[in-house]
């Protein structure tokens, strides 16, 4: 059966410079089976399948497939699924909002002139991280434990630990080793730089490490953890990627109400159906 396709790139305002994703679009009908095949053959870090809902809150929604596993929750596919729901034509029930249902449950998404953004879920784990677990992760680093500068549980559903670093150079300069954690590192840029943090996100892949070039859950729980500790004010932009040659920006703003949001621009890249 053909059915809508849309590749597109997410947190940036350069084709093919951000991140990748794959949507297919009218997804009703796929078995988990077929969609885990088809997320397989992408290999792109993230496929999304886009349903009818069954929360009648919801506009759509979405099914979430690394080539290896179903996710309850990701940051670039919320955006890149939306931006591509919205282009296929469809109209949210109230104008200027989304909510898209996921695994992780409602997620609020908002249209502004600068793109999209999604309202950061709450983080299932937080808090202090073991210091046998530290070591470990300057080890993965290769870094001495002394050069973090903290580090936190940041788990929004990937399961990631956020790590600070003393600057952004002190993070570009990283060269893990194989690692079995879901490791986000930061470090603040000099006033006057091209954004307020620099991050990059490692991942086991295969016994290695996988680096994402831009990670929307990071950045989410990332920059609860930064704000809430004093280390941030928002707005402010992080940049991702740079390590890989991609331009990734990152748009984190608050309300009043202590919701962090997380923004960025997406371009559709690839537009037609495909036949599953």
């Amino acid at each position: 059966m053909m059915r809508q396709f849309r590749q597109v790139d997410v947190f940036t305002q350069t084709r093919y410079l951000g991140n990748p994703l794959a949507v297919v679009l009218g997804a009703d009908g796929l078995t988990t089976e077929e969609m885990s095949k088809f997320a397989s053959w992408t290999n792109l870090s993230e496929t999304t399948f886009v349903l009818e809902p069954d929360d009648e809150l919801a506009d759509y929604q979405v099914r979430i497939f690394t080539p290896s596993q179903e996710l309850p929750f990701a940051g670039h596919p919320t955006l890149g699924t939306c931006h591509s729901w919205l282009a296929s034509g469809g109209e949210p029930r109230t104008p200027g909002t989304v909510i898209q249902q996921c695994g992780a449950g409602l997620i609020t998404i908002r249209q502004d002139d600068d793109g999209l953004r999604f309202a950061a879920p709450p983080v299932v784990r937080s808090g202090p991280v073991e210091e046998y677990l530290a070591g470990h992760i300057a080890d993965i680093l290769r870094i001495s434990r002394d050069e973090i500068i903290d580090l936190q549980w940041a788990d929004n559903g990937p399961g990631w630990i956020a790590v600070l670093l003393s600057s952004a150079d002190a993070v570009l300069a990283l060269r893990p080793g194989p690692t079995d954690l879901d490791i986000g590192v930061a470090g603040a840029h000099p006033p006057g730089g091209p954004a307020a943090f620099e991050v990059r996100a490692f991942v086991p892949k295969n016994g290695a490490t996988d680096e994402d070039p831009v990670t929307g859950s990071l950045n989410a729980s990332l920059a609860q953890w930064l704000l809430a500790s004093g280390r941030a004010t928002a707005p402010y932009v992080a940049r991702q990627g740079t390590a890989l040659g991609r331009a990734g920006q990152v748009r984190i703003t608050a309300d009043a109400d202590g919701i962090v949001w997380v923004g960025g621009s997406v371009i559709t890249c690839v537009s037609g159906v495909v036949d599953l």
